[in-house]
């Protein structure tokens, strides 16, 4: 049962991200991957979320595998930052593409420690 859960959870993730991504990028119009960033930053206060309320408020360990693991894991998306990455060193140099691994990887950990201290008081 935990991994039908799962699965359901990681194709509406899949999908959440898909249109989300798509969303940004329109209201954007720009070649800067902002899209993969706003994904992975968002998904990571989720997955803070729900590792704090675990943590602290005995969220029940099945919960945070179908949400965490099934449905922010098929949200985010390391695979296209990392082609993102790819991209930009390609085509906008090394400045461009470090200034997206910093904001990434920065706004990522902030995200997380956030979603983790609410988890933690909610």
């Amino acid at each position: 049962m935990l991994l039908a859960a799962v699965a359901v959870a990681g194709a509406v993730g899949a999908v959440l991200r898909y249109l989300v991504d798509r969303a940004v990028q329109a209201r954007t119009k720009s070649d800067v991957p902002i899209g993969t960033l706003v994904i992975n930053v968002s998904g990571a206060v989720v997955l803070g979320f729900l590792t704090g309320a675990g943590l602290h408020h005995h969220l029940a360990a099945e919960w945070v595998t179908v949400f965490g693991t099934g449905m922010v894991g098929a949200y985010t998306t390391f695979s296209t930052f990392v082609y993102d990455v790819r991209r930009l060193l390609t085509e906008d140099g090394p400045a461009s593409a470090l200034v997206n691994v910093a904001a990434s990887v920065l706004l990522g950990l902030a995200s997380a420690a956030a979603g983790l201290a609410l988890g933690a008081v909610v």
